[in-house]
């Protein structure tokens, strides 16, 4: 039940997040804006972790495991979403990022050698099928004569740097550092690469005091990231790196709902039957219990 609950929060919020980074364009560099938003969610980490006295020292070696996870989920992975988003579509943007789920029972295979149940490759491929459907109109607008090939391969790249962070996370030496410490030393090393990287590529810091910029920002540190993001980490955890990963391929179900009441989006029985195929990947992957897979083994 609190799996189910914290699945069910972690797909809303990521859902709406694809409509507030909208907000987020326009003045200020997208370097800049990813380089706020994590380290502003990080300062609220530390505090937090101060309040309830957990501890902020670890050794090299944790710092060394904080900046790797750090610059690929809170860094790289969302510059290149961003540059992947000036060529492409929301929609296809969602369908490409949704290849999480494959790449996160990909590598925790290879990397972790975690076994791998089929039911949930058969529901990650199922739930990525879906999506594709759902998004048919704009997957078949992609061209290789244009820069449509180019967004994709970011994006896809993207979740693919994701998953190396999420890889990152299934390890025992993370596994053994509380959630708050773990998420503000990785949010902290994240927001001040992107500093780096947007002060070599893009100049000075740009601010933007709109009301719809401030309070979009707002919304995406606090429940985009540092809710969402301790979510995460508590979902793989309890349920491990590829159940976790589905919920990539969840959270453009709710982003479509959201372009439909604010966007006009028009559903067609394509979209219909993709949906369809989602829910039947859903049920799929999280029969894993049924089969008493131990995803991630645990320290004894």
């Amino acid at each position: 039940m609190v799996n189910a609950l914290f699945f069910t929060l972690l797909t809303l919020i990521w859902g709406t997040t694809w409509y507030a980074i909208e907000f987020q364009l326009g003045v200020v560099p997208q370097a800049w804006s990813v380089s706020y938003r994590f380290s502003l969610a990080a300062l609220i980490l530390f505090v937090l972790a101060v309040a309830l006295r957990q501890p902020l020292r670890y050794p090299a070696l944790h710092h060394r495991l904080f900046a790797a996870t750090g610059a690929a989920i809170f860094c790289f992975n969302y510059l290149l979403v961003y540059y992947g988003t000036a060529y492409l579509t929301s929609g296809l943007v969602a369908v490409a990022f949704s290849a999480l789920s494959l790449f996160n029972l990909m590598n925790g295979r290879l990397l972790l050698k975690q076994p791998l149940a089929p039911a949930m490759l058969l529901g990650a491929v199922c739930g990525t099928a879906g999506l594709v459907l759902v998004f048919w109109p704009e997957v078949r607008q992609l061209s290789l004569a244009d820069d449509g090939l180019l967004g994709l391969l970011l994006v896809i790249g993207a979740a693919f740097t994701a998953s190396l962070g999420s890889t990152f996370l299934a390890s025992e030496r993370a596994r053994r550092v509380p959630k708050l410490p773990l998420n503000a030393w990785s949010m902290a090393y994240g927001g001040l690469i992107m500093a780096g990287v947007a002060l070599i590529s893009q100049g000075a810091p740009v601010l933007d005091t709109r009301p719809s910029y401030v309070w979009s920002l707002a919304y995406l540190v606090l429940w985009g990231t540092v809710l969402s993001f301790t979510l995460l980490l508590m979902l793989i955890d309890r349920i491990g790196l590829g159940p976790s990963g589905y919920v990539a391929v969840m959270t453009p179900l709710v982003a479509l709902i959201i372009s439909t009441v604010f966007e006009g989006y028009e559903w067609t029985p394509l979209a219909i039957l993709g949906i369809a195929l989602v829910l039947c990947g859903n049920i799929l992957i999280r029969l894993r219990r049924g089969s008493k897979v131990q995803l991630i083994k645990r320290s004894v």
